[in-house]
């Protein structure tokens, strides 16, 4: 018997997908984009570095579907969603998550709010 493929090792130990999609004004699900995903996004590539967090990839992405909660990100590879508005709230995501390993329960979405 063939033994099954081996995944490779991860590029980066964690990514992340800040949704920075803009709708028009008014839009019935809302946007991203108009919560200030991308300044915040943009903020947490900069404070990332400050604190010294290496092998992440904070990248912007389109439309993650989940617009009537955004803004929102998600984190792989463990695959957690977060709500977040402010600058306190990504202090906190990249303490508790990506440098002590927890989570901030409190800005989690789970997979049944939509």
């Amino acid at each position: 018997m063939a033994s099954a493929p081996v995944d490779p090792p991860l590029f980066y130990s964690r990514h992340i997908f800040c949704c920075t999609n803009v709708r028009p004004a008014g839009h019935p699900r809302g946007c991203c984009s108009a919560g200030g995903s991308e300044k915040l996004r943009a903020y947490m590539r900069e404070k990332a570095k400050a604190l010294g967090i290496e092998n992440i990839r904070v990248n912007a992405s389109g439309c993650l579907d989940r617009c009537e909660l955004g803004p929102n990100m998600v984190i792989y590879p463990e695959g957690v969603w977060y709500h977040y508005d402010s600058t306190q709230d990504v202090d906190e995501i990249l303490q508790k998550h990506l440098i002590e390993g927890g989570r901030v329960e409190r800005l989690m979405l789970q997979p049944d709010q939509k």
